[in-house]
C-alpha cells in the first residue's frame, strides 16, 4: 500500500470551501483575457509608471513627516530620550491603491500608527498644521466627528484621505504586523479599531486570493462596470470598493486557476443566481472576546433585516452592504442579470467586452422626471445640508430617487 498524503501534500483550499472548478485556461480564455485588458485600456484606467512612482514617493514622504512629527511630540511632551529615539511611526496604505487596483487620478487612503502615549486629538491639530505648512498640500481639511476620523488633502494634486490609530504600545516597529488580532485587544477607542480595519481587511483580501494578479485584473473589469452603470458608491445606497473586492475575491477563490476574463464571466453567472440574503464571506472569522461589534445574525437581530450581506474578512467582522435598500438590491440585481446576459454573449462571440462597459442612460431608463423640485435634505451620516435643486425619478421598481440637478448625489 502506498503512504497516505500528508497534511502538506494536500492543495491549498481558499475560502470556505472547496473550488467550483480547477481547469486549467484553455488558448481562447487567454484570447479573451487580452481583449478585456486592450478594452480596459481603451478607458484610461490604467495609471502609467511615472504616475505610479509619484504615489508611492508621495506616500513616502507622508511616512517620513509622519515620523518626524512622532519625534517632535515626544521632544515636546518630555519623554525619556531612548523612547523618542525608538517611537517609528509606519504609514499603511490600504483601499483600492493597496489591492492594486485603483484608477487614474484616484485617491490614497492610508493609515498612519502611533505609539499609545499619544492623544488622538493631536494629529487632527499638531499633525494636521504640519501637514498644511508643506507647500505641496493644498485643500486640506480635518474631520473629526466622521464614522472614521480622516484628514483629507491634495498633495501636488493626488487626494489623499488619512485616518489614524494609536497602538496600545510606546514604540511603533516597522516590522508590525497588523493582521494579529491581538492588535486590537487593548484598543479602547473604537474609532482606532475602525481605522485599523481598513487595512486589516485590505490586507486580508490580498491573501485570501490564489492568483493576486488575476485577481486586480478582474476586480479591475467589476469596477469599471459597476462605475459605468452608476451602481459604485456605499453612499446612494449600492456597493462600494471593498464590497466588490469581496465579491470579486470570492470567485478567485472558487475558480483558483481561471483568467482573469473568465473570472469576470463567473462573477456575472454566480451572482446572478445569489440566493440573498445568505451572505458573502472569504473566511470564518473568529469571535474573539474583545467586546467589538461583530455582525452576527444569531446574535445581532438587526443582522438579520440585511439584503445582501458583504462581510469583511477581519476582526471584527461587519457587514459592508448595510446601506442597501429595497429599491437598490433591485437595482442592482437587475445590472447583474444584465452583465450575466452579456457575458454569456461575450462566450459565444455575438458580443464585444465593450458592450459590459456601456454606460447606463438615466434619463432614458427613468422617464417619469418631476424636475427641479427644491428640496433641502439632512444627510445624517454626514450631517451636512444639500440645498441645490432636486429632481424626482420614479423607477420600473416602484420606488424613487432624489437626484441633485448636478447629478452628484442621489437618495
Amino acid at each position: 500500500m502506498g503512504q497516505a498524503p500528508t497534511w502538506s501534500d494536500m492543495p491549498r483550499t481558499y475560502g470556505l470551501t472547496g473550488p467550483i472548478s480547477e481547469d486549467l485556461p484553455e488558448e481562447e480564455n487567454l484570447i479573451q483575457t487580452r481583449k478585456l485588458l486592450d478594452t480596459m485600456k481603451s478607458y484610461n484606467v490604467y495609471e502609467n509608471n511615472l504616475e505610479l512612482e509619484n504615489r508611492e514617493r508621495v506616500v513616502k514622504r507622508l511616512e517620513s513627516l509622519f515620523r518626524d512629527w512622532l519625534k517632535e511630540m515626544c521632544i515636546e511632551m518630555n519623554v525619556p530620550k531612548v523612547v523618542t529615539e525608538k517611537v517609528g511611526g509606519k504609514i499603511f496604505p490600504f483601499g483600492s491603491y493597496h489591492l492594486g487596483v485603483h484608477s487614474k487620478g484616484a485617491d490614497i487612503d492610508a493609515l498612519c500608527v502611533g505609539p499609545g502615549f499619544l492623544e488622538r486629538k493631536a494629529f487632527f491639530t499638531s499633525f494636521f498644521a504640519k501637514l498644511k505648512a508643506q507647500k505641496e498640500v493644498k485643500d486640506i481639511q480635518a474631520i473629526e466627528e466622521a464614522y472614521v476620523p480622516v484628514i483629507t488633502l491634495s498633495w501636488e494634486g493626488i487626494q489623499i484621505d488619512l485616518v489614524f490609530a494609536l497602538l496600545p504600545q510606546r514604540s511603533v516597529p516597522d516590522n508590525l504586523d497588523l493582521l494579529n488580532n491581538s492588535i486590537v485587544k487593548n484598543v479602547v477607542d473604537a474609532r482606532c479599531v475602525r481605522s485599523f480595519n481598513g487595512y486589516r481587511v485590505t490586507e486580508e483580501i490580498l491573501r485570501l486570493v490564489p492568483n493576486v494578479l488575476n485577481f486586480r485584473v478582474a476586480l479591475r473589469a467589476i469596477k469599471l462596470w459597476a462605475k459605468q452603470r452608476n451602481i459604485y458608491s456605499n453612499k446612494l445606497g449600492f456597493l462600494g470598493g471593498v464590497s466588490w473586492a469581496i465579491m470579486v475575491a470570492r470567485i478567485c477563490q472558487v475558480y483558483p486557476n481561471a483568467t482573469a476574463s473568465t473570472l469576470v464571466i463567473k462573477f456575472f453567472k454566480i451572482f446572478s443566481m445569489w440566493v440573498w440574503p445568505i451572505p458573502i464571506r472569504l473566511i470564518e472569522v473568529e469571535k474573539c472576546t474583545y467586546n467589538l461589534p461583530f455582525w452576527d445574525t444569531k446574535v445581532n437581530r438587526c443582522d438579520r433585516y440585511h439584503l445582501m450581506p458583504i462581510i469583511t474578512p477581519a476582526y471584527p467582522q461587519q457587514n459592508t452592504s448595510v446601506s442597501v435598500s429595497r429599491s437598490t438590491f433591485a437595482i442592482l440585481n437587475e445590472e447583474i442579470h444584465r452583465g450575466h446576459a452579456i457575458c454569456l454573449e461575450i462566450e459565444q462571440k455575438k458580443a464585444k467586452w465593450s458592450e459590459l462597459f456601456e454606460p447606463t442612460d438615466f434619463f432614458k431608463k427613468y422617464q417619469y422626471v418631476l424636475r427641479h423640485v427644491k428640496m433641502k435634505i439632512d444627510i445624517a451620516t454626514h450631517r451636512t445640508q444639500l440645498s441645490s435643486p432636486i429632481s424626482l425619478y420614479f423607477t420600473t421598481h416602484r420606488c424613487f430617487a432624489l437626484v441633485s440637478s448636478d447629478c452628484s448625489f442621489v437618495l
